[in-house]
């Protein structure tokens, strides 16, 4: 999605659920760009799984650090780089040997990306779920911050969730059935009401802190 049509698919959003009007005024269009770096942008989302941002964020750094110049390598020289040196940088041993992994399937051709980037959002899936340490939340994620996928719900995220249940006042945090039946109207720019119901929850934390 281009800068216009994003914020065409705001307005959408906003007629089609009324209460993401005050959402959507506070936080205006999400700031999504299609990555020109698959291969980083997927590293970089193991390298964050189930950790802060903050912490993630330190180790994402000292991993860059490793190379020369500072720079994000390329899958080459990745797959050449001992799991040992990786721990280095904080990684733990999974994260380390799913960086590999992922560095070989970019280096021998399983992944292309070029392929990625105009693939229907299922095949995207299935090249990317063989990858050690990528499961369906990494590749929502990839789809929605990687290639801006207009329509993803990731059903698994936490964040996700809990936007939900505030944003519709569940008592409960919704499971995957219910998250797709409530998220229906949303259709097809549920990528972007995602991000929404992250700023939800953002919002629910200020006020408390408040």
């Amino acid at each position: 999605m281009k800068k216009g049509e994003i914020a065409a698919a705001v307005d959408r959003l906003r007629i089609a659920d009324p209460g993401l009007g005050p959402v959507i005024d506070r936080h205006g269009p999400p700031p999504l760009t299609p990555t020109r770096d698959p291969f980083q942008s997927l590293a970089r989302a193991i390298v964050y799984q189930q950790l802060t941002g903050k912490a993630a964020g330190t180790i994402f750094a000292r991993f860059v650090a490793l190379f020369p110049g500072g720079k994000f390598p390329s899958p080459e020289l990745l797959t050449r780089t001992p799991l040992p040196r990786l721990r280095s940088a904080g990684l733990s041993g999974g994260k380390a040997a799913a960086l590999l992994d992922l560095a070989a399937h970019f280096a021998d051709g399983r992944v292309r990306p070029a392929e990625l980037r105009r693939a229907p959002e299922e095949a995207v899936r299935a090249a990317l779920l063989p990858v050690r340490g990528i499961g369906p939340w990494s590749c929502d994620m990839f789809l929605i911050f990687g290639l801006v996928r207009p329509d993803v719900l990731p059903v698994g995220d936490l964040g996700v969730r809990k936007g939900m249940q505030l944003h519709f006042r569940l008592r409960a945090l919704p499971e995957a059935a219910r998250m797709e039946k409530l998220a229906a109207p949303w259709r097809p720019y549920r990528s972007l009401a995602a991000w929404y119901m992250w700023r939800v929850v953002e919002d629910s934390l200020t006020v408390r802190s408040g």
